[in-house]
């Protein structure tokens, strides 16, 4: 064992430019982190992931992020495999499960039997059923949705059913319910779809709708032994911060935390420093897509950004010698391009321990399962042989 800990952190949807296959999703062009840096006009300040290498990783660096000199992390890309580009896809493959078949998705919206199977069971009507900004269906049908009680059912680009509902409408125990029993009845063959979501809102009218905290993600099965497996199975400690439960559905686990933001999150994750433990804490920040990317806000999002890079130091002067904090995303979700639906792009790949003598390059590594492999190989447990550790270039 090399590291004693490893903080597998995940800045959901902080894409770094679009991946070779990006003409097959309709996503030429996207650049999650280089079109906000470009945004800002050379004011985005994230001088902690600058000290790091994120620039380094980038043909071209961010603008207002410069390149290090001397960079202290060992810094590349990665490069996914897994037919979509959704947030399962990206964090099971990079446990070790790429997702090899293309998932359900409805460009037409839901077929009639599978949305009267929800109004049967729920007792309740749906409304919208088509691809949708989750902000745009709520602010054109909430108040309709008050009104009668029925279901805002939508989906995106990528493999989901949403479900939106005012939370004092429709309570959050019978919207889960609801929500449960859409799981239920998607897992195939006909629909087999990647994520159900619950999306609880409030406000008292279409102009002060928000959606809030109370989101949770009924996630496909994991359809095979992930990473995380592997290590409870091993008597290593694993911890699931933000939707790490959701996206796996539970398994893996042994303590885990929700967030109600990305700064919540990140108390969580100071939390989990101060706890001596030998193990695993994987973290999801989800306000950068959930909050800016799908909203398409440039600038929400270099400002989330900016507030993340604040609280890295605080994580950075945390660390011990023997722990390892290695940051990555998911997928991108460039707020300044097309539509409101996740964009395939490389992710940036950022390894840092107080004990490296130095940093550099790590490349391109494809799949994402390199990152889980990297961990398994730091606790000497067994893997599938789907990726391939870089523990030997951390030095």
């Amino acid at each position: 064992m090399k590291f004693k800990r490893i903080f597998g952190l995940v800045m959901d949807s902080v894409g770094t430019g679009a991946a070779p296959d990006s003409v097959n999703y309709g996503d030429e062009g996207a650049d999650t982190l280089g079109h906000v840096g470009h945004y800002y006009a050379g004011k985005l300040a994230l001088p902690n992931l600058a000290k790091l290498g994120i620039s380094n990783l980038r043909d071209t660096p961010i603008e207002g992020v410069p390149a290090a000199d001397a960079p202290k992390a060992y810094y590349g890309k990665m490069q996914e495999i897994s037919a979509g580009k959704d947030s399962m896809d990206g964090h099971w493959e990079m446990m070790g499960l790429p997702v090899r078949k293309a998932l359900s998705t409805y460009p037409n919206g839901f077929p009639a039997d599978l949305l009267k199977k929800l109004e049967t069971f729920s007792g309740r009507k749906v409304i919208g059923n088509r691809p949708e900004s989750g902000t745009k269906i709520i602010a054109e049908l909430g108040e309709q949705q008050m009104a009668t009680g029925d279901l805002i059912v939508y989906t995106s680009g990528d493999s989901v059913l949403q479900i939106a509902a005012h939370e004092e409408v429709i309570p959050l125990d019978e919207l889960y319910k609801i929500c449960e029993y859409a799981r239920s009845i998607v897992n195939g063959p006909d629909n087999l779809i990647g994520r159900v979501i619950a999306r609880p809102y409030v406000g008292p009218d279409n102009e002060h709708f928000t959606r809030t905290a109370n989101r949770r993600d009924f996630t496909l099965e994991p359809t095979g032994e992930t990473d995380m497996d592997r290590l409870q199975a091993a008597g290593v400690h694993v911890v699931g911060v933000g939707k790490i439960n959701d996206i796996f559905s539970g398994h893996g686990i042994d303590e885990g935390y929700h967030n109600e933001s990305n700064m919540d999150g990140m108390d969580h994750v100071d939390h989990v420093m101060q706890e001596d433990f030998t193990g695993f804490c994987f973290i999801n920040l989800v306000d950068f897509d959930a909050m800016y990317g799908h909203r398409r806000n440039p600038k929400g999002f270099g400002q989330a950004l900016m507030d993340f890079d604040q609280r890295l130091g605080t994580v950075m002067a945390n660390m011990h010698d023997d722990d390892l904090l290695m940051i990555t995303a998911d997928h991108g979700n460039d707020p300044t391009y097309t539509g409101t639906d996740h964009t395939r792009e490389f992710v940036p790949l950022v390894v840092y321990s107080p004990s490296f003598k130095q940093g550099g390059s790590l490349g391109i590594r494809s799949p994402f399962s390199d990152f889980g492999a990297t961990v398994l190989d730091n606790f000497g447990v067994a893997g599938n042989n789907v990726g391939h550790s870089f523990l030997a270039d951390l030095k």
